[in-house]
């Protein structure tokens, strides 16, 4: 039977390497993104990897709740049961919450936050009837850690893992499993431009590793919350 991984922000960093991690488990891949041309160039590599699965795509701005329910519909017109929910879409603007230009939190919460809980709140309910199902958010190390350049993007990774551990708690009735992953710094385009070497940051790999990890666990045990840093610490 045909199962499918929603992976949003799929085209680049952790989220691209969640997409080929799933493909290479055998699950169709449904992602979006905001540029089209990504979204194509991605599905022709995956594709050519993993001839064998659908991989659907669909561009979305997912700090924009219509276009959010939007996606969510089309999903479940492909009537394929949604075995993995990874909500990983997000935005990181530095700053500073008294300096920061009014606007930033809206961006911040409604990109990072509202995002994965309108599209769980349209996917959960099939998982629960099916009684099976994985939902991975994707956090940050800023959602357990206040940091001095955090400003807004930390009060949206705060709030994105306290709606994970509620989640957790809702679904363990429905043998649905909730997972919070808290990466350190991982080396993405949210880093572009830095001064720091490669070499100090995590790879997308490394953490996509892990998520397979907790996804391949029997349906007995769930991974709660994981937290991965950069061997040398948080920057």
């Amino acid at each position: 039977m045909k199962k499918l991984a929603v992976i949003t922000g799929g085209t680049k960093g952790i989220g691209k390497a969640l997409v080929e991690g799933f493909a290479a488990e055998g699950l169709s891949i449904a992602t979006c993104a905001r540029h089209q041309d990504d979204l194509y160039q991605l599905q022709k590599e995956v594709t050519t990897t993993f001839p064998d699965i659908e991989f659907f795509i669909r561009p979305v701005d997912m700090a924009i709740r219509e276009e959010v329910l939007d996606f969510a519909s089309w999903i479940l017109q492909k009537e394929i049961p949604v075995e993995v929910l990874v909500n990983n879409a997000g935005l990181f603007t530095p700053g500073q919450i008294h300096m920061e230009e009014d606007g930033v939190l809206e961006t911040m919460i409604e990109t990072n936050l509202y995002s994965a809980y309108y599209l769980t709140k349209r996917l959960v309910p099939g998982m629960k009837d099916r009684k099976s199902g994985h939902i991975f958010n994707i956090c940050s190390t800023a959602s357990i850690t206040a940091y001095e350049n955090g400003g807004s993007y930390g009060i949206s990774k705060f709030g994105l893992l306290g709606m994970s551990k509620v989640l957790r708690a809702e679904m363990k009735p429905y043998q649905v499993r909730v997972t919070s992953v808290i990466p350190g710094a991982t080396f993405t385009d949210s880093w572009k431009g830095t001064d720091l070497p490669e070499e100090r940051f995590m790879k997308a790999e490394d953490v996509a590793e892990m998520v397979m990890a907790a996804y391949r666990l029997s349906d007995r045990a769930v991974v709660e919350e994981m937290v991965i840093r950069p061997q040398l610490g948080d920057l």
